[in-house]
């Protein structure tokens, strides 16, 4: 199989940065759904854009290009340990050319390994079969939809919606608290991947499973396909909405299976997957290692943008960094802020040490951003980056307010907003959360025009070091203030409300 190693990286890249056609479909129909003047319909304005942009520029959709998991069937007496050791040499390929982030770190050090190996990375699951080729499926699903998967054990009592038993009205329940649960922290508008049944491993697995089907197919099971129909016609009453910004569009897509049980056990386990559903595949001749056919991409996909650049309204405001407490005060929720000058990345890592440490880069007035960016390295020794959207922010809440407090830090970007302890911080200091847009990865980073700095790059890795970077029209969106008004607590509540509906 001299061709294997080509094909793998062709598979490796192509899922990395360009999205299937049937998930630009999805999104095009969400995003015909929306106003364009509302934030939803702005977000999925420049998710539009973001989608574009990856294509042409061969670079991440998403700057958390997750965790490589691949599904491979090989015909009798194809050597697997051929194949695995060409999985790990064309991942370790695309991360040294920025397709993929550096993104597997031992659980016990803390230490990046810089190549995305190591043990458990990639993921690699073998089958054999029948066929007279081999079938290689790869799903890249990030970190920030990852934490919102979740697993049921029925009977179970769920918040806003009570008591959910063993039947198929229990797991439409358990599949609608999942969704309401991921609010803006996964990327909405998402997918979800379901598996009824298994013990907590098979039903993770089998949830997963899920996500490697067509958006457009229909489920041979007619319980099940009545149960997805269901679903989708009602989930996007909730208003959850595109980031959580509420809005009329929540879920694009669901996916049901099922598998066996114990009679002690019924689990539903749901595989929460963002707006940029990342899963390609390809069959392979055996003999030369040579792509035949690609999966999932049976059509060409349509250009997803409706015109160049980001949409803007004529209301937004400019701000320069470092920002002062006016600069700050003024800002409501639902404003829109396009920021120019310094910015800093700083997530787990560096909260974790800036809590009980000085910090190396001055953070008086300073815009820190949730970010772990893909960056590259030229002869020169210049860093450049080649994808940044926002990381999750709710992991940063038991240290915001205190380096909010300590530091002086007006603003913080990220995405899926912040908790009542940071809020309060806010409040407090004259400092603003400002939602970026998650998993715009190129718009974000066409929008840093330079690379002025980093700190602990070798402790903490690229995703986790503190990047100093220089932005020109960095859009985002007020969604906690300094006045105590916040979005997501805001639409949190009043799709609880409308799931308590559903549920009656």
């Amino acid at each position: 199989m001299e061709s294997i190693n080509d094909s793998l990286l062709q598979l490796i890249t192509e899922t990395a940065t360009n999205l299937p056609a049937d998930v630009r479909r999805a999104l095009r129909r969400a995003k015909a759904k929306e106003a364009p003047n509302t934030q939803a319909g702005q977000a999925l304005g420049i998710i539009s854009l973001n989608v574009d942009m990856a294509q042409t520029n061969v670079s991440p959709i998403c700057q958390d290009t997750g965790m490589p998991t691949f599904h491979v069937h090989t015909p009798v007496g194809v050597n697997q340990i051929v194949i695995r050791k060409a999985i790990e040499a064309m991942i370790e390929e695309a991360t040294r050319t920025g397709k993929l982030r550096p993104n597997s770190v031992d659980s016990i050090t803390g230490k990046n390994s810089g190549l995305n190996l190591g043990p458990g990375t990639p993921v690699v699951h073998f089958d054999q079969w029948e066929k007279d080729y081999i079938e290689v499926l790869l799903m890249l699903k990030g970190g920030g939809c990852e934490n919102k998967n979740i697993q049921y054990s029925l009977p179970a009592d769920l918040e806003h919606i009570g008591k959910a038993g063993r039947d198929v009205e229990g797991v439409y329940k358990c599949i609608m608290h999942a969704i309401w649960q991921a609010q803006g922290q996964g990327c909405s508008a998402g997918f979800i991947g379901v598996c009824v049944g298994g013990d907590r491993t098979s039903g993770y697995a089998g949830a997963k499973e899920q996500l490697f089907r067509n958006v457009d197919d229909v489920n041979p099971d007619p319980i099940l396909a009545e149960l997805e129909n269901r679903v989708n016609a009602t989930a996007d009453s909730l208003g959850v909405g595109t980031m959580g910004f509420g809005g009329k569009v929540t879920l694009l897509g669901c996916k049901i299976g099922a598998l066996n049980r114990l009679p002690a056990s019924f689990f539903v386990s749901v595989a929460y997957n963002c707006w940029a559903y990342r899963r390609l595949g390809v069959k392979i001749d055996p003999a030369t290692g040579q792509i035949t056919e690609w999966l999932f991409r049976h059509d060409t996909p349509e250009q997803m943008a409706d015109a160049a650049g980001i949409p803007t309204t004529g209301n937004e405001f400019h701000l320069k960094t470092p920002l002062s407490e006016a600069d700050v005060r003024q800002l409501k929720v639902g404003d829109i802020v396009v920021l120019s000058g310094p910015m800093i990345t700083g997530r787990d890592a560096a909260h974790k040490y800036l809590s009980t440490n000085d910090s190396p880069i001055d953070l008086n007035g300073a815009a820190l951003y949730h970010c772990g960016p893909v960056m590259l390295k030229d002869e020169d020794g210049k860093w450049h980056v080649k994808a940044a959207g926002p990381t999750t922010s709710i992991r940063e809440e038991p240290y915001q307010a205190d380096i909010l407090r300590k530091f002086g830090v007006r603003a913080v970007i990220g995405k899926g907003g912040m908790g009542a302890k940071t809020l309060q911080g806010l409040k407090d200091t004259g400092a603003v959360y400002l939602n970026a847009i998650g998993g715009a990865a190129q718009v974000y980073a066409e929008n840093i025009t330079d690379v002025t700095g980093v700190e602990f790059l070798e402790e903490f890795g690229v995703p986790e070091a503190m990047w100093q970077l220089q932005v020109k029209d960095f859009v985002a969106v007020v969604t906690m203030d300094s006045h105590g008004g916040s979005l997501h607590a805001d639409v949190l509540k009043e799709s609880g409300d409308r799931l308590e509906l559903l549920a009656k």
